[in-house]
């Protein structure tokens, strides 16, 4: 469970790597091979066995991928990773590239002019990345090859594939049993003439099941695929070792548990329509479909929104477990407060403290994502993990930004605060103030069914935007149920066309970062339901949301006079809720220290 603070790769391990995989490159007669972040399941998160793009590149940020060419290789980056990859790639032969401002196949086009074949691995890779490059890269003369993985074949100490035990998620979390999920699932398919579907998702596979893993830190998942067929029985393949008698009788008789290694041969006996989702099934998969003329039908993994839309069990943990993780980061912040300005801590003393926190609970089953906790400039890398040779000492006048969360048997939260260490850093209180005007924003936000998170990501950025100021992350991700904290389909960000719908659980965190500086980042998480009535209000149906996270929001950082009269009273009104249900948690410390913190704000207002 604990979080580890070891340097797990270095620059000067990516130049020899580098050299063995253009000697493959030429002996194989490619002119470029592409290296994913991705697994065969695409999961944001890879297990040690998958990590090829950290072990060729060093850079172990959760997106990005590498294009590597005889002549030079590109680490294609999104905004989160700008700064982080420049301090963990070997830049003399390592290429930033800034993406999706820069498209991979423009970029290949202009890298590769003279063409040629550039080999993939089809397990890493979807049938629409594939299906789109091959359109970008038309008329270049550049032909995508698949081939069988270059990096394993020169990664001598590959660590073996995860091989955890599985458990049963109890149905009181649950909420629905899982004969019940497929038999909605396999209504779906024949009604739309689909004879079975892949399942190539972990947490698609937990959530259908009602089961739950450890094959990937920090997510409660367990790896495999799925046949759904439409009469609702489903064939598992996994490793069998995971699954032990409770759990199997647990499956019950239309779910059948076979090898992983027995999913080609599966799909070989299937008869069509079979439904692939291009945006997450490997492109092997359809591969072998269209090989033996098994008619596909491309469409969404068929578990991606119902598993989305929590249903009240599932709600109900989620905001105990809220509640619960809430209580231990006012025990936290509280010791924080005490402790920091001292000036004796570092940012690793912070982050096992906070584990120490949350586990005094005895209900965590393990943080939701390594912990960013980045003092000082270090703030300013948007997703830092702190190592080792990173640790920064806390001292008085940084601002420091915490990013974490908790996996709880009932529930999954994630929560960021912002806090200055003793003398309040003046340049940092107008972005803070603009990013949390942009929360509130957010929080009180309502609008009318149908709209996506691209609809309301600018609501968040407004103020940050009047001051010609910006943030180069979404505003907000989906949340699992006791599954990963990073969860499709919605989000709030600029590239988000999936309409909010009630039961929907994402992040709130506008953010501002100023390189060398400071980072500062304030994330609650939000739940979508029904706007309740207005008087006058149109008879349209309108969303809005419900605040799950239950923490103070730092006060001090705050330019008061910035702040309307309304957002000072959401502002109030959140702090006396968080008072009232933290409150009765904590220790006689801990509440003294909240009921000054809530307080604070009105005194503020007030002057």
């Amino acid at each position: 469970m604990h979080q580890d603070f070891a340097n797990r790769t270095r620059p000067q391990d990516g130049p020899p790597r580098l050299a063995q995989l253009r000697k493959l490159l030429q002996a194989d007669g490619l002119c470029g091979y592409l290296v994913p972040r991705a697994d065969a399941h695409q999961g944001e998160y890879v297990a040690p066995h998958d990590d090829r793009l950290a072990w060729l590149t060093g850079f172990t940020g959760s997106a990005g991928f590498a294009v590597v060419l005889a002549d030079q290789a590109g680490v294609f980056i999104d905004g989160r990773y700008r700064l982080q990859v420049r301090a963990q790639v070997n830049l003399e032969v390592f290429t930033p590239v800034h993406w999706p401002e820069t498209r991979l196949g423009p970029w290949l086009r202009a890298a590769q002019s003279g063409g040629g074949r550039v080999g993939f691995d089809p397990w890493l890779h979807t049938h629409k990345e594939i299906t789109d490059l091959t359109s970008a890269l038309a008329g270049s003369g550049i032909t995508l090859c698949p081939v069988a993985n270059l990096i394993d074949a020169i990664w001598c100490e590959q660590p073996a594939p995860p091989a955890n035990p599985a458990r049963i998620q109890p149905l009181e979390f649950a909420g629905e049993d899982s004969a019940s999920k497929r038999g909605r699932l396999a209504q779906a398919l024949r009604n739309s003439g689909v004879r079975s579907a892949v399942l190539t998702l972990p947490d698609s596979l937990c959530w259908l099941l009602n089961i739950r893993g450890s094959d990937i830190a920090r997510n409660p998942v367990v790896q495999g695929f799925a046949l759904l067929h439409d009469t609702g029985r489903l064939t598992l393949f996994a490793n069998p070792a995971k699954f032990d008698a409770d759990l199997r009788a647990h499956l019950g008789p239309d779910v059948t548990l076979r090898p992983d290694a027995d999913l080609i041969v599966a799909l070989r006996d299937l008869s069509g329509p079979v439904q692939l989702d291009p945006a997450t099934a490997p492109h092997q998969l359809g591969l072998e479909l269209a090989q033996r003329g098994t008619e596909i039908a491309w469409a969404e993994d068929p578990c991606i929104l119902p598993k989305a839309l929590k249903n009240p069990a599932e709600i109900t943990g989620m905001q105990a477990a809220h509640l619960r993780d809430g209580a231990a980061m006012v025990e936290f912040l509280s010791w924080l407060d005490e402790t920091a300005p001292k000036g004796h801590l570092t940012e690793v003393d912070v982050v096992r403290a906070l584990e120490t926190f949350r586990e005094a609970s005895n209900q965590l089953r393990d943080i939701s994502f390594e912990t960013i906790c980045g003092a000082g400039p270090n703030g300013a890398i948007v997703h830092y993990r702190v190592t080792e040779a990173s640790n920064r000492p806390i001292t008085p006048g940084d601002i420091l930004l915490i990013d974490s969360g908790g996996q709880y048997a009932d529930g999954t939260t994630d929560i960021t605060r912002t806090v200055p260490i003793g003398p309040v850093l003046q340049s940092a209180r107008a972005p803070y103030t603009r990013a949390l005007q942009g929360m509130i924003a957010l929080s009180r936000a309502r609008w009318p069914k149908g709209l996506t998170g691209r609809d309301l990501d600018p609501i968040a950025r407004q103020h940050l935007w009047l001051a010609g100021q910006d943030y180069d992350h979404g505003t907000g991700h989906g949340v699992g149920a006791y599954l990963s904290v990073h969860e499709g389909p919605a989000r709030i960000s600029r590239t988000s066309e999936v309409p909010l719908q009630p039961g929907m659980i994402l992040s709130n965190e506008p953010g501002y970062y100023r390189e060398g500086a400071f980072g500062i980042r304030i994330e609650n998480l939000i739940l979508v339901e029904a706007g309740r009535p207005l008087p006058d209000a149109d008879p349209r149906p309108m969303l809005a949301f419900r605040t799950l996270t239950f923490v103070p929001i730092d006060t001090r950082l705050i330019l008061p006079e910035m702040l309307s009269p309304g957002e000072v009273r959401w502002l109030n009104a959140y702090h006396a809720q968080v008072l009232r249900l933290i409150g009765p948690r904590v220790s006689p410390p801990a509440l003294a220290w909240l009921t000054r913190a809530c307080a604070a704000i009105h005194s503020q207002s007030a002057a």
